[in-house]
């Protein structure tokens, strides 16, 4: 197996290294967009509890904002929970980019990683097809069944780039998809806490 890999050409060695690269960031994605570590189950309750009159210590948001992703935005407006509608908005707004950037960490590399690894397969084909057409040209056709031999042992390398693109394009698209779908609840959330706040304002 081992010299199938190595007679695809020098690209097997970057595409070995993108190999390892991309499933240690499909690992701690996997790792970091649990459920229980974005949104925590019992954070909306909490906000509920304090909407219905309880007091919320400085100590209580700090801890809040530690907590999750989600702890971290709904901390963010409750710091500013005494001024207007709009500053409360736009610091949820603020703080909710960030976040966001953060849960998509390491997605663009893995996307790259998925474009990438087939173009690296093909330009190990096409260098190994010019080696063995120069050889032709100087040696002769020679046996058939080894000069089909070295176009199998050329196209190795396209092979490997596809093995490697394709899982990573689907985790990509399956990261993205959970990343947006954590953003979109999120927002829901603070919105409801926007409205609570505003509410208790009037009163």
């Amino acid at each position: 197996m081992l010299e199938l890999l190595m007679s695809g050409g020098w690209v097997m060695l970057p595409l070995l290294i993108l190999t390892v690269v991309a499933t240690a960031i499909a690992l701690e994605r996997f790792w970091t967009l649990r459920r229980s570590e974005v949104i925590p189950h019992g954070i909306s309750q909490e906000i509920d509890h304090w909407s219905r009159g309880k007091t919320l210590e400085i100590s209580e948001i700090q801890r809040l904002r530690q907590d999750s992703p989600m702890g971290e935005l709904l901390a963010a407006a409750l710091l500013v929970r005494h001024k207007p509608r709009e500053v409360i908005k736009e610091r949820i707004e603020d703080v909710g980019r960030h976040i966001t950037h953060d849960l998509n960490r390491f997605l663009p590399t893995l996307g790259t990683i998925a474009s990438v690894a087939p173009l690296l397969g093909l330009l190990g084909t096409v260098i190994g097809m010019i080696q063995m057409f120069l050889t032709i040209l100087s040696t002769g056709v020679g046996d058939a069944n080894q000069l089909a031999g070295g176009i199998g042992q050329a196209l190795i390398s396209t092979a490997a780039g596809l093995c490697l693109a394709i899982p990573a394009l689907l985790l990509h698209r399956y990261f993205r998809g959970r990343v947006t779908g954590y953003v979109i609840e999120m927002e829901k959330v603070a919105m409801n806490l926007l409205d609570v706040l505003e509410a208790r304002q009037a009163d």
